[in-house]
């Protein structure tokens, strides 16, 4: 006959187990930046979810709606945000534009060249700019899109503001 104590022992093993298997985080996007060489601030808070390829380095990242944040320059994240990611950038960026006097451009690239500098590039096409990586240390929070400015990706002419 088996004693009592020990299928007891094995329950509360196992439950231990459990109680920290579930209780650890899984990574998040923004660890997942960080650990690829990115600023985690690159994406927003509200992200609901997110997929990662590590053989191809597909990223997508998934939001309930499009938002607007703001960096120096306002930046709407589309409701799925794509991107091929390799250690210091994000390339092939799909679902992310970035205000510009007034125009909304595409952000098709996020290079962070070397973190000593203390410098982010974001190309928008015609133009690389330059940032302070401080600037997205922290994700920044996310407010929806305001119907005033309407801006897709998927626009034949590249970029296009409608009101």
């Amino acid at each position: 006959m088996v004693p009592l104590y020990i299928p007891l022992l094995h329950v509360s093993f196992l439950t231990i187990f459990l109680y920290f298997s579930l209780s650890l985080s899984s990574p998040t996007v923004h660890d997942l930046l960080r650990k690829k060489g990115l600023p985690a601030g690159l994406l927003p808070k509200e992200v609901k979810s997110f997929e990662y390829n590590d053989e191809n380095g597909l990223l997508e990242v998934f939001l309930d709606a499009p938002c607007l944040a703001k960096f120096e320059n306002r930046v709407l994240f589309e409701s799925v945000i794509k991107a091929n990611l390799s250690y210091g950038e994000l390339m092939g960026v799909e679902g992310l534009t970035q205000e510009e006097l007034f125009i909304w451009l595409p952000v098709k690239g996020i290079t962070v060249d070397d973190p000593k500098s203390g410098i982010i590039l974001f190309d928008v096409g015609m133009v690389h700019k330059q940032f302070s990586l401080s600037l997205f240390e922290d994700p920044p929070s996310c407010k929806p899109e305001q119907g005033t400015i309407s801006y897709s990706a998927r626009n034949d002419t590249g970029f296009g503001v409608q009101r």
